[in-house]
């Protein structure tokens, strides 16, 4: 975890040895050992929180983004409902009319397009106009 190595841990150890003595050192290392313990469940607790918590969010996240998809799938089956295509009746050999053919007209027998003519002129159009009515003064009535 925080990578330290064994000679580190000796030195800490040798180093503990000189301060505290032999005596109190069993009881130190005990209790440094429950105060790392405590630690660790701590930090797992809160790390297994936090992944709970992501997970929960992913999830409505999901949820919610999936209610959207079929709003939009309802919009869109409301604005046009999709086209089941209708079973056709098989028919048994339905007789095909040949195609009509014209016969061919010569160039020359074509009548010319007739000249475009230009639009006549409109009548000047009426101008409307508004009627005002008269406004007589009168003083407003009391009640």
């Amino acid at each position: 975890m925080f990578g330290i190595s064994f000679g580190e841990l000796l030195l800490v150890g040798l180093v503990a040895l000189l301060v505290l003595g032999p005596e109190r050192l069993p009881g130190a290392a005990r209790t440094a050992g429950l105060w790392i313990g405590r630690l660790k469940r701590s930090f797992n607790a809160i790390k297994q929180e936090v992944e709970r918590e992501i997970g929960a969010d992913e999830i409505r996240r999901q949820l919610h983004n999936e209610h959207i998809l079929a709003l939009e799938q309802e919009a869109r089956n409301a604005i046009a409902p999709p086209q089941v295509p209708a079973a056709a009746p098989i028919a048994e050999a339905t007789p095909v009319a040949p195609p009509v053919t014209q016969p061919a007209v010569a160039a020359a027998e074509v009548p010319a397009p007739a000249p475009a003519r230009e639009p006549e002129p409109s009548p000047p159009e009426q101008q409307q106009t508004q009627l005002e009515l008269p406004v007589s003064p009168q003083p407003p009535r009391a009640p």
